[in-house]
């Protein structure tokens, strides 16, 4: 197989695999990342007071603090895997390495986030709505940027994501003649 056609295949079942995930939508992090971002924070509680865990809500006294999708942040997840598998030239066990590595980031992150504001709001802080409303629209969107380049670096990833794969069709097309 010419070396062409293996950056096309590759392309191809990158690419693929993409489609194939975004077709149910974002519930498959949603069902894999809930249980592991609701117990974490659980236990973590469990360490200071007497939750009482009832599908995804944690109620502490007469408060309850409810882990809905956008706390489990699949489309983060999501982002983070679109950003891996649209770089070429990397080795499927070195990819498996950097999707496990940014996602692990990502939900440890995410578990401090959320117990955080668990705390705040448990003892009434005022800052806890500016707080969770920075973490919500600003915060995600930088801990996905960091995370991101803290894989960039620690891997030496020396592709662009799409522009890799998108300069080098153009450069095997007929576009270009």
């Amino acid at each position: 197989m010419k070396w062409e056609d293996k950056k096309i295949k590759s392309i191809l079942i990158r690419y693929l695999i993409l489609a194939l995930i975004a077709i149910p939508g974002l519930d498959i992090f949603y069902f894999l990342f809930l249980p592991l971002t609701k117990y974490p924070v659980y236990f973590g509680l469990k360490l200071f007071y007497s939750p009482v865990l009832l599908n995804n809500v944690i109620f502490i006294g007469s408060r309850s603090i409810e882990i809905i999708g956008a706390c489990v942040a699949g489309s983060a997840y999501f982002f983070l895997l679109i950003l891996n598998l649209s770089i070429p030239n990397i080795e499927l066990k070195k990819r498996l390495k950097i999707i496990l590595s940014s996602f692990s980031i990502l939900l440890g992150i995410n578990i401090i986030r959320i117990y955080l504001l668990s705390l705040m709001y448990l003892h009434g802080s005022s800052l806890f709505d500016i707080t969770h409303k920075i973490f919500w629209y600003l915060g995600s969107t930088i801990f996905i940027v960091l995370i991101w380049f803290l894989n960039v670096w620690m891997f030496k990833i020396k592709e662009i994501p799409f522009y890799s794969d998108l300069k080098f069709m153009y450069k095997i097309s007929s576009l270009k003649k």
